[in-house]
């Protein structure tokens, strides 16, 4: 292929200078601490309580998201109605909007005088400064990566095959479950992927909901930003680690189902 050396060594460069000479920085700092210092320091009760819960949210956001996402991007491919436009631009708000903006605009709604947290109060929900306020945070910002997922690949599928499986006797949901659905799930799940990868390294539209309780509000980013700024660099990167290692191995088994699905589509 022309160019292709020259096109390799240019990424190569690239990607090294971006990703490959930070990631090896963290490693080799984190690695000073050895084997025996990492584990103590991910083994402390409040660095296990963040890890848990920025895990646990990111994850429970994105499956809502892949859901809830692709519903929205069905009702954007499938049907007409006024607005149609807007709404689908407003999707990709949260990719323009700063994320402390939308972490101030969040806590205002869900507070407990919020227009919608005052609401909630009344029947015993309590959203801002939970567990629950952050994950509704997640799902804020990660629902633009399904539906744009999604929505170009909803395109590509054939019609055609819908109507023949009609023809053959099978109803909506037959239609739906055996032939829309497998088309979709690669896509689904590259949607849920990049969701939770948001959602796990996400800051700024979170700490402002989430209340910052250790132990239990306290996510891992900040806890992060806390170390750093008592020059506590050691333990910064050591729990940086933790989450690129933890991130790492769900986004391989993301992608492996992915490929999965992709070969028995074809």
């Amino acid at each position: 292929m022309p160019g292709f050396g020259l096109s390799l060594g240019y990424t190569l460069a690239w990607l090294g200078l971006i990703v490959l000479i930070p990631l090896a920085g963290l490693f080799i700092k984190a690695g000073g601490l050895g084997w025996q210092g990492l584990w103590d320091i991910w083994t402390e009760p409040r660095v296990l309580a963040s890890l848990k819960l920025s895990f646990g949210t990111a994850l429970a956001a994105a499956a809502f998201n892949a859901v809830m996402g692709t519903l929205v991007a069905w009702v954007f491919v499938r049907y007409e109605f006024p607005g149609k436009r807007v709404f689908d631009a407003m999707i990709d708000l949260p990719f323009a909007l700063p994320t402390a903006v939308a972490g101030i605009a969040l806590t205002s709604l869900y507070g407990p005088s919020g227009w919608i947290g005052r609401w909630l109060a009344e029947i015993g929900i309590k959203v801002a400064y939970t567990p629950l306020g952050i994950t509704i945070a997640l799902v804020f910002i990660g629902l633009p990566f399904v539906v744009r997922v999604v929505q170009p690949v909803l395109l590509e599928v054939e019609r055609e095959l819908e109507e023949a499986a009609a023809t053959l006797g099978a109803n909506r949901r037959q239609t739906v479950t055996r032939v829309v659905l497998p088309a979709l799930l690669p896509a689904i799940l590259a949607g849920f992927g990049l969701a939770f990868a948001r959602g796990v390294g996400e800051y700024g539209s979170v700490i402002f909901i989430a209340g910052n309780l250790p132990g239990f509000t306290e996510i891992a980013p900040l806890l992060i930003t806390f170390r750093l700024d008592e020059y506590d660099y050691a333990s910064a990167t050591a729990i940086a680690l933790a989450m690129l290692l933890l991130s790492l191995s769900v986004l391989l088994v993301i992608n492996t189902l992915q490929s999965k699905l992709a070969r028995k589509g074809r």
